[in-house]
């Protein structure tokens, strides 16, 4: 099915389908994990019942409530469950699975030097590596290829760059570089920018917006005139 047969099926927009069909899948989203306040000032007693052997949320907030708590039992409770989660001191787990990234961290990793990476990207990207070769190809290459837009390359060029990444998973983009390789060239070696054109364009788009983009071309030119 096409996007435009997706959208209206799902309730969303034909764009938002294109997108998520770009990336692979949907937008992952994660909450970050919040720490209570309100235990906090009686974490050290509930640690040290818990030691203890006391895994009962009701009476553990029986005790800190005569202790001056004024959070809800609820609180207690999900205080109790975050802590079964954790190993104990005196087990010894088996294994212990760690959470894989999202795709997002997934680019960055790749697209970052390894030497800047913290202990547990490295240990992913290892893994990754050896699971998928290709990937470590793609990611030396996209380095190579940011050198390259920098400047800071002296012993490549653009040609080799594209006749290494061929036969990588940066094969559509190599080619699209090679269609319009003297373009990129001039990008890469002259000094001029389009950056002032796409400063007004910015501009023009902003006071469209401020006419709610039901300006003609006579209006938006005088306004665009006055502002001059």
């Amino acid at each position: 099915m096409s996007p435009r047969q997706i959208a209206p099926r799902l309730g969303i927009s034909v764009r938002t389908v294109e997108r998520w069909l770009a990336a692979g899948g949907e937008p992952e989203h994660r909450r970050s994990e919040s720490q209570s306040t309100t235990t906090e000032p009686f974490r050290k007693y509930l640690e040290k019942r818990w030691q203890e052997g006391q895994r009962n949320g009701a009476q553990l907030w029986e005790e800190i409530k005569q202790m001056g708590f004024r959070g809800g039992r609820a609180t207690v409770y999900r205080w109790t469950a975050k802590r079964k989660e954790k190993p104990t001191s005196t087990s010894t787990p088996k294994h212990v699975r760690e959470r894989a990234p999202s795709r997002r961290e997934c680019v960055w990793f790749l697209s970052r030097d390894a030497a800047t990476l913290d202990e547990r990207a490295g240990r992913f990207l290892r893994h990754l590596y050896e699971h998928a070769p290709k990937l470590e190809t793609a990611s030396e290459l996209a380095g190579r290829f940011a050198a390259l837009i920098r400047g800071d390359d002296e012993n490549d060029d653009l040609e080799r760059w594209i006749a290494d990444a061929r036969d990588s998973e940066l094969a559509s983009f190599a080619a699209g570089i090679e269609r319009d390789i003297e373009a990129v060239k001039a990008a890469i070696t002259e000094p001029w920018s389009t950056s002032p054109v796409e400063g007004q364009i910015n501009r023009l788009k902003m006071i469209k917006r401020q006419m709610y983009g039901r300006s003609g071309y006579n209006l938006l030119k005088s306004k665009v005139l006055a502002r001059a």
